[in-house]
């Protein structure tokens, strides 16, 4: 099995934080939206991950080392592709060609999901949806009375569906997706000068390829900053199993309400946090309340009074707030 992850995005509806971090990169309760992805799609398939291809803009080394090591830690080798221009969802797929072989996870790192089934791989193709109360804003699908898709649409006007699609798509043949991209790419059919993968998708429903919906308990956007900190609230409460509090991490008369995140060698003094707050690693949190926030790396707050927050890495505020979106290397004094 192989994930084909796209994400050479700007994410300019996460600015600031995207102005120096990969938007799949910032971390979810302590760990980055793309590794939670990834993992999330690991833990429904009955196939092990051989590979996971990695599609993204000039991120730099520090990115690409990030990546590596987080296919590493699910046992699958890293391919790293490059997205020069946003030319559309199929395009970007498209760059991963080489690795479009084979049973494949095509999932786009923006999104995370909460999932109680195993992957049916001996499907032709899943597509990943989950029921909204606004489909007009989504591309939706229609299905059959055999739970078939039988239809694929762009932000209808009037209802048709209310299965809204994710982002994540199997297929159990890469090379029958490759071609139909390329198809697109080969005769540049465009909508709205971008090549979309609804439209291959469109093509090999066509050609009698039997397509289902797999369908989510939870679809939990991060596409801007106050779904992002409602996304941490809902790994915090969902993910208990893991470990949140690093053992190196310093808690001096303070009193953390569960459940929190907090990294390595984050210092807590006299300040109560909780709950749903992340802290990032290094980070020095002083006479402060913190709650349903993420807090990055490497940041000195004190004083501070904050809800419903982001605060980016190498941050240094001293005042009283009551809601942020502060990007990286931000210094307010009172």
């Amino acid at each position: 099995m192989k994930i084909i992850i796209p994400m050479a995005g700007m994410g300019k509806r996460m600015r600031p934080h995207t102005l120096t971090v990969p938007k799949p990169l910032i971390p979810i309760a302590g760990k980055p939206i793309v590794q939670r992805l990834a993992e999330d799609i690991a833990a429904v398939c009955t196939e092990k991950i051989e590979e996971i291809a990695f599609v993204i803009g000039d991120f730099g080394k520090e990115t690409e080392d990030t990546l590596i090591a987080i296919a590493a830690s699910l046992g699958a080798k890293a391919s790293i592709y490059y997205q020069h221009e946003a030319l559309g969802t199929a395009h970007a797929i498209y760059c991963a060609e080489k690795s479009l072989s084979g049973k494949v996870i095509v999932a786009f790192a923006d999104t995370l999901f909460r999932a109680a089934f195993k992957l049916d791989e001996e499907a032709d193709s899943i597509i990943w949806v989950h029921k909204v109360e606004n489909p007009s804003s989504f591309g939706v699908v229609k299905i059959s009375d055999k739970k078939l898709i039988t239809d694929f649409i762009e932000k209808p006007k009037e209802f048709v569906s209310n299965l809204a699609i994710i982002g994540i798509y199997y297929f159990k043949d890469g090379n029958i997706l490759r071609d139909e991209l390329k198809f697109l790419l080969d005769n540049n059919i465009v909508v709205n000068g971008e090549y979309q993968l609804t439209d291959a998708l469109q093509n090999m429903k066509s050609k009698q390829m039997k397509m289902f919906p797999g369908e989510v308990e939870e679809w939990l956007d991060c596409g801007n900053k106050d779904n992002t900190v409602y996304t941490n609230q809902r790994i915090l409460e969902t993910h208990s199993n893991e470990k949140m509090i690093d053992e190196t991490s310093v808690i001096n008369n303070s009193i953390i309400i569960p459940p929190c995140f907090i990294g390595k060698d984050a210092q807590i003094e006299n300040s109560v946090i909780g709950p749903h707050v992340s802290i990032g690693y290094n980070t020095i949190i002083k006479n402060s309340l913190l709650k349903n926030s993420i807090i990055m790396r490497n940041s000195h707050i004190e004083d501070l009074n904050v809800t419903n927050s982001m605060i980016g890495n190498f941050v240094d505020i001293k005042g009283e707030s009551r809601e942020l979106n502060i990007g990286d290397y931000t210094v307010i004094s009172k």
